[in-house]
């Protein structure tokens, strides 16, 4: 990534989205029967990520599940060995420390070489 596609990425940081969330908090995966959706994950309508879906998005925050969810993004969820990006959102008004975004995100950022952009 160069530094220009880098800024851009993170211009999304304090960005109001909507979420649309299809593993809601308490599921699993689809694919992968192992992995639990402690939080609500979904994806954001018309903005493309560059596996050709619609970009993921893990909330925080909510501790409930919820169809939709319009929040924050406070970070960006790099992974050096995939080509997708990983945007964490939150309640306007809510921060989390990289670490404390790392302790909710690695059910499934576990299995991938990655950094916390806030």
């Amino acid at each position: 990534m160069d530094n220009e596609e880098e800024v851009e990425k993170l211009d999304v940081i304090g960005k109001i989205v909507k979420v649309t969330v299809d593993r809601p908090m308490g599921s699993y995966h689809p694919n992968h029967r192992d992995i639990y959706y402690p939080v609500n994950y979904g994806y954001i309508k018309g903005i493309m990520s560059p596996d050709g879906e619609e970009q993921d998005a893990y909330i925080l925050g909510i501790d409930h599940p919820v169809d939709e969810f319009t929040g924050r993004v406070i970070a960006v969820i790099h992974r050096y060995d995939d080509i997708e990006e990983k945007w964490v959102v939150a309640p306007v008004g809510k921060t989390y420390s990289a670490e404390e975004i790392k302790a909710q995100v690695d059910f499934q950022e576990q299995y991938f070489n990655y950094e916390i952009r806030t």
